[in-house]
């Protein structure tokens, strides 16, 4: 005898909503296990998932890994200023938002029409304290107050590759101005073999910030697949004994690396500087078939 369905979704799985963007072909899938929970793929490529009922309910393994960045940065509950640099579904500002009440946010999404089907579709919560600038990340990021943010997340993705202005030793000297004193930066950060974008990153990052962690799929950081890498940095000691233990917990466990070990993995990499830097490398098609 099959399961009763829930007639609210069953109505929902044919109810995908699909609209074109400025970074192409939005769609919006109704998840078939959670009654209002929803992925966003942009061209196919999954970007976001959220789940309007539990903004705490973290699908994707990136997003679980920034989840952790997030619980860690201030003690359990404590309002953050935190901004987000590129916004997909405005999950992980959704997350804060429940997670650490009254925190105030700023949100770059340089996808105007993207951020409008997402507040139509997806409504923030009323008392949320989210602001939304429909604007170039790096530029949005100019406009933050010095010393203003505790967090600052850097998701951002254009045709699925991270745009090269936001790789450089430049690009993190004004993620450094608009952190407070020991404020945290935390990048998602895609690579596969020969890992040599992921290990530029991490030599860029190490020029700026004393402290860095990466979090990773063990797979990801032997080079067996292309993947998504969260490199966490700040200018005081990482609580990595919590950050190991909730990595490690997840249901897609992931390693922390750090110290001399992190080191060694750049294999010698320099920083990049904007001169240089180029966009993070295409996935391979069959990453998301």
């Amino acid at each position: 005898m099959g399961k009763s369905r829930n007639p609210r979704r069953q109505s929902a799985a044919v109810s995908a909503v699909v609209e074109a963007v400025d970074g192409g072909l939005a769609e919006l899938i109704p998840d078939r296990d959670r009654a209002r929970a929803w992925t966003l793929l942009l061209d196919g490529a999954p970007q976001s998932h959220v789940d309007l009922d539990d903004p705490a309910y973290l699908s994707f393994e990136y997003q679980r890994r920034l989840g952790h960045v997030v619980d860690l940065v201030a003690p359990p509950g404590r309002p953050v200023h935190a901004v987000h640099l590129g916004g997909g579904a405005l999950t992980l500002a959704r997350y804060v938002a429940v997670t650490r009440p009254r925190s105030t946010q700023q949100v770059v999404e340089r996808d105007a029409a993207l951020v409008q089907l997402v507040r139509r579709e997806l409504p923030l919560a009323p008392n949320a304290r989210i602001r939304v600038r429909s604007a170039d990340a790096r530029e949005g990021l100019a406009k933050v107050p010095d010393g203003w943010a505790d967090l600052v997340i850097a998701d951002v993705f254009s045709g699925a590759r991270t745009p090269a202005h936001l790789t450089s030793t430049e690009f993190l000297d004004d993620v450094r101005r608009a952190l407070k004193p020991g404020g945290f930066y935390a990048a998602n950060l895609a690579d596969g073999p020969p890992l040599a974008h992921l290990r530029g990153q991490i030599a860029t990052v190490a020029a700026r910030f004393a402290h860095l962690a990466l979090v990773a799929d063990p797979t990801v950081l032997r080079g067996k697949r292309f993947g998504n890498a969260v490199l966490v940095a700040c200018d005081h000691p990482l609580p990595l004994t919590e950050l190991t233990r909730r990595a490690a917990s997840d249901p897609h466990p992931a390693r922390v690396e750090h110290g001399k070990q992190l080191t060694d993995f750049t294999g010698g990499a320099v920083p990049v500087t904007d001169a240089a830097a180029v966009a993070s490398p295409a996935p391979p098609p069959s990453v998301f078939r």
